[in-house]
């Protein structure tokens, strides 16, 4: 608890040497009447470091590039692996848990200890991994390193301590999952197979016991050969030689036979009794040609066959299998045999795993499936096995956020609590139909309503020009609503003039939006340069929707010579760089059209979010427009601002005109600060405004080339282009941006050396003071610039409403001119108190709505004067601005810099937002190192820095934004949303929110076949494994094979991890076993040693004897 009391005139206070320079105004002026001074600023600033503290929080969406499946029929849990080392458990809706591996290896195989709470995985680098699942965040209880061999399959059975380990050598190891080491016991390939074959097996590539014996373990390797070991005798019952490659083997539940599935695409089935060749062997999508030929089809990856209590046919499920002619045009599939009938389905995507879902964990019991889950490269589908139809089940998961890729996102925290309700209740419209109507099968798992929740949205824009709204309410991700803003565009022909030589692919992927919760108003940016507004109504509509075009461009004749340069370094006549009017001498018919054409027609729009206006720029000079790097809307005001690298356009949706559309250069008047060296005005007209364009076709990691093929990136630019005299003047920031990322935003580019054109990077309406000498706040408009410039227009809006939608707004640059280092970023206003101050809005009302002529329809506005939010003085804020380098508070009207603070020299930042935190403010940033760090305001005293993201990408740097209550998001992969908090009091209440993964059921008992089948042998027989693979049994394995990293705690641990007398006892038990480890060590040593001596003293004996008969002068 600090109280600041500051007096400066000019000068920084928290910036050692950062004086103001005179062109900010800082200094000058003096202030009205009732504005307030430097010296009448006093506030008590609570925000300390201990507030802050990095967590990741959840992640939604699909697993980025899964790679296997695991399924716990008891617990119903459901674990995904992926090849980046992520493993995401999921179970009822809420519980959803990412852990990712330190290594970042890839997870080939995942094994639940079935109603044990516990995973293993299997990973590229040799890894076996033990998870702990008991608690809400799992974690790794031992590790086991394999150094000679590469792990190719593993197999738990159920109940069982000892894991099967196949390798790609052939040989069969076992691992105690309780102590996680290896047992003496294995099977090595060449005892597996006969001393006559010459030719090696190939790898592991199926494990399983048979469900008739769990001592007997049937092994298959890859060239074909499937060998039947018996575990107590120790060696081979029979073996099974097939001319084509095995991909899996599958049993059935009584153990008399299996079958497996070849790369052929064919089908083998094989019984017990006569292993010498195939019972049966089928095609299931091969067929017979006229010379009496098989078809060539694809390989059968996997195989399930699985028997039902409700139908003597058993059901066989697999994957592939189609004949090469068909498989060329035809999608991945899954075939579902049941008896005759044959159900092929269609995939959109290649098939990574899927796995038949059945009631009982035991696999000598009748199976009973009653779905399938299937994991495709980029969807997830669980299809019901027990409808004849085979629906799939709706997902309740956040599955589809790629849907389309995404291009923006944005968070609301704190949304007013009408607004989820009403957009799931419109969104439930635009569901699909047809699931089925079970429920979801994936249940397991526990979650509750946390107590601290409030409404939050996450707002997604999409490259085909979809917007998805979310509620992320209580840290889960559920769908709310779909917007389509192609809807608003005729589609585009191909070859169809200017529209048709642009649009590629993407023409109405959204580049940003701007949401006001409260009046509902939605503003779409679209990358052909486009802004459309949406209003919010329960009802339908009939509408035309109101088109503006506007021409926002420069002209290459109006960019003064260098010679012109010499003699006038200032632009004297901004007139003449002001963007040609429409319709203006010079512009041909093809040049005065925009990139889309807006439906002409009434259009009919349904419950929801409604098309108003649509403002699209112009092509020029046979140039497409540059794309738009700023925007604002305001709903009190009715106004709409937009900027690119060109200039500013305001637009007044009130009355469907354009207010404004000036040139940058216009925007300073006689007061531009800098001093512009310019180039031939042809050259590389296109390179400082691309930054979507190689944004997004970076950013799709499937993408072919994008869009706008006439746009050319900054990096392809040679250096001959630019002269010496323009290096000397380069901008601060662009050496270090060029050299240390690879920016999306238009700001990366924005130098002047390279172009004389200057980008508007934000903009902020607001109540404020336009001029110094204001007594007044008024409506103003916040620009800033690429060049670190932030320019002030005050607008003169009329009261009365009947005023306002006939007389015309006026606004206009005010000569005000305020510097910072680097592109400006971020706007915000405070009062003097220090608290924030929202910008005005008009509360929403339903433009279909019925009218009561009594009562006339009146728009109800909601300002939040400085004036009226604070009692230190009694008019005047602080402006916050932010840019990539720095953070400047600024005292309003008299523009007084009252704190600076360089938050970055060597990098700079990509996003910065004022947002609340345990009831105060702060200013929140990410820098491209990325670093996140934390602000007080309005000191600017550093809160938090801490390295979050050492590799930052352009998907992260695109994607990543703050929100209120101490919380961010990003997008860690292309098909997942990753949140966080940076609040220390929501990283404490984590743990409530988050869901319980384990819960404790009773594991189901055995059925009993009753005393004939018990008596003819139909029972499984059972025998003690810890006899043949303990130690006493099997011995040690050799330390050389594999090296055992305990984790923080064992087995024995996990499952009395309450405390009390019983974990102590855990804890003195692992404690022993962890000292048995170290005497062990020590006994081999010691054994080595021995060994080593006893050679050191035969050697010395043999030499000895060699010399002792030798006389001296032969020595």
């Amino acid at each position: 608890m600090k109280k600041f009391r500051k007096v400066l005139d000019g000068l920084s206070s928290s910036s050692p040497g950062g004086v103001a320079s005179p062109s900010c105004g800082s200094a000058a002026g003096t202030p009205t009447a009732h504005a307030p001074t430097p010296q009448d600023i006093h506030v008590q600033e609570t925000l300390v470091s201990e507030n802050f503290h990095i967590c990741k929080t959840v992640r939604h969406g699909f697993p980025y590039q899964p790679t296997c499946l695991a399924f716990d029929p008891v617990q119903k849990i459901l674990a995904i692996g992926s090849r980046t080392g992520g493993i995401r458990i999921l179970g009822r809706p809420g519980v959803d848990c990412y852990s990712q591996h330190e290594s970042g290896a890839a997870v080939l195989q995942l094994q639940f200890l079935i109603n044990e709470g516990a995973l293993v995985t299997a990973c590229a680098d040799d890894t076996l991994h033990l998870w702990n699942l008991r608690q809400r965040r799992p974690a790794i209880l031992h590790s086991l390193k394999f150094n000679r061999e590469r792990i190719t399959f593993c197999h738990l059975p159920f109940q069982s301590k000892w894991l099967y380990v196949g390798t790609e050598r052939g040989n069969t190891h076992i691992v105690n999952i309780e102590s996680f080491v290896l047992s003496g016991y294995v099977i090595m390939w060449n005892k597996a197979i006969e001393l006559a074959t010459k030719a090696h097996p190939g790898p592991v590539v199926h494990l399983s016991d048979s469900p008739k014996d769990e001592g007997k373990l049937l092994i298959g390797f890859e060239s074909g050969t499937v060998v039947q070991w018996d575990l107590r005798a120790k060696k081979v019952d029979f073996r099974i030689y097939y001319d084509e490659a095995i991909h899996s083997v599958s049993w059935h539940h009584e153990g008399k036979q299996f079958m497996c599935s070849h790369s052929d695409g064919s089908l083998t089935m094989w019984n017990l009794r006569n292993t010498a060749r195939p019972i049966q062997i089928t095609y299931p999508h091969g067929k017979i040609l006229k010379d009496g030929r098989k078809e060539s089809c694809k390989p059968i990856l996997k195989v399930e066959y699985k028997t039902s209590r409700n139908s003597s046919e058993p059901y066989v499920i697999f994957s592939g299998g189609l004949s090469y002619d068909k498989s060329g045009g035809r999608r991945p599939t899954l075939t579902i045999m049941h008896g005759k009938a044959i159900t092929v389905l269609e995939m959109d995507h290649p098939i990574v795993e899927f796995l038949v879902l059945c009631d009982t964990p035991y696999s000598n019991e009748v199976q009973d499936p009653y779905a399938v889950v299937v994991l495709l490269e980029k969807d997830f589908i669980v299809v019901d096995l027990t409808q004849s139809n085979f629906p799939i089940f709706e997902n309740p998961y956040p599955m589809d956020i790629h849907e389309s890729p995404v291009t923006c996102t944005a968070y609301f925290a704190e949304c007013p609590p009408d607004i989820i309700p009403i957009l799931y209740s419109i969104g439930a419209k635009q569901k699909k139909t047809g699931y089925s109507h079970k429920e979801w099968p994936v249940s397991g798992g526990t979650w509750t309503l946390g107590s601290q929740t409030y409404p939050e949205i996450i707002v997604t824009g999409h490259a085909d020009g979809t917007v998805k709204f979310w509620d992320a309410s209580a840290i889960t991700l559920q769908m709310l609503y779909k917007l389509k803003t192609s809807k608003v565009f005729e589609k585009p022909k191909v070859g169809e003039g200017r529209a048709g030589e642009l649009v590629e692919e993407d023409p109405y992927a959204v580049q940003m939006v701007s949401w006001c919760p409260h009046s509902r108003l939605f503003c779409v940016v679209g990358i052909s340069a486009h802004v459309i507004l949406y209003r919010f109504s329960k009802h339908d509509a009939n509408t035309q929707i109101v088109s503006l075009e506007v021409r926002l461009q420069f002209d290459s004749e109006d960019v003064i010579s260098p010679s012109e340069a010499e003699n006038n370094p200032c632009f004297s006549d901004p007139s003449s760089h002001s963007p040609q009017p429409p319709g203006s001498p010079g512009s041909g018919t093809q040049d005065s059209l925009p990139c889309l054409k807006v439906k002409n027609r009434p259009v009919r729009m349904p419950p929801g979010y409604q098309a108003e206006l649509v403002v699209q720029l112009q092509w020029v000079d046979g140039e497409p427009p540059q794309q738009i790097t700023s925007l604002d809307i305001n709903s009190a005001y009715g106004l709409l601002a937009f900027g690119n690298c060109n200039g500013l356009t305001v637009v007044d949706f009130l009355q469907k005109t354009i207010l404004m559309c000036m040139g940058t250069l216009d925007l300073y008047g006689a007061a531009d600060p800098y001093q512009r060296l310019t180039r031939s005005p042809r050259k590389n007209r296109q390179s400082t405004s691309d930054f979507c364009m190689r944004g997004l076709s970076h950013f799709y990691s499937d993408s072919k080339k994008r869009i706008r093929t006439s746009y050319q990136s900054l990096t392809e630019l040679s250096d001959n282009q630019v002269s010496m005299d323009m290096e000397r003047s380069k901008s601060p920031t662009s050496e270090s941006r060029e050299n240390s990322f690879s920016r999306s935003r238009s700001s990366s580019v924005s130098s002047i050396d390279r172009d004389t054109k200057e980008s508007v990077t934000t903009l902020q309406f607001g109540e404020s003071y336009g001029r110094k000498g204001d007594a007044l706040p008024t409506a103003c408009l916040w620009v800033g610039t690429s060049l670190g410039v932030v320019l002030l227009l005050p607008i003169s809006i009329p009261t009365e409403e009947e005023e306002r939608m006939e007389e015309p707004i006026t606004m206009g640059p005010s000569g005000t001119v305020l510097m910072l280092k680097g592109s400006v970023l971020r706007f915000a206003f405070l009062d003097c108190g220090g608290a924030l101050i929202q910008s005005p809005y008009e509360v929403w009302r339903d433009p279909n709505g019925p009218e009561d002529p009594d009562r006339p329809r009146r728009r109800k506005l909601v300002n939040f004067s400085p004036s009226s939010s604070q009692e230190a003085c009694s008019d005047g804020h602080l402006a916050v601005v932010c840019s990539e380098k720095q953070a400047k508070v600024i005292l309003m009207p008299t523009q007084a810099v009252l704190f600076t603070h360089n938050i970055t020299e060597s990098s700079f930042l990509l996003r910065a937002d004022v947002v609340s935190v345990c009831n105060s403010v702060c200013l929140a940033c990410f820098c491209a190192n990325g670093h996140i760090m934390t602000l007080s305001l309005p000191s600017l005293r550093p809160l938090m820095d801490i390295n979050y993201l050492p590799l930052t990408d352009l998907r992260i740097a695109r994607t990543f934004v703050f929100t209120n209550g101490g919380q961010a998001l990003y997008l860690s992969s292309p098909t997942e949303i990753q949140r966080l908090t940076y609040s220390q009091e929501m990283t404490d209440n984590l743990q409530d929110m988050l869901g319980e993964l384990f819960t404790p059921i009773e594991t189901p008992e055995a059925q009993n076949k009753g005393f004939l089948k018990g008596f003819f042998g139909g029972n499984a027989q059972t025998f003690d494994r810890e006899e043949l693979f303990g130690e006493a049994a099997a011995g040690k394995a050799s330390r050389s094979l594999a090296q055992h990293i305990p984790g923080p705690m064992g087995l024995e641990n996990m499952k009395t991890a309450a405390g009390g007398v019983v974990g102590d006892l855990a804890r003195a038990r692992i404690a022993l076993d962890q000292r048995g480890e170290r005497l062990g060590e020590l006994e081999e040593r010691t054994a080595l040693m021995m060994n080593s001596a006893e050679t050191f003293s035969t050697h010395a004996h043999q030499v000895m004897l060699k010399q002792k008969d030798k006389k001296w002068y032969q020595l």
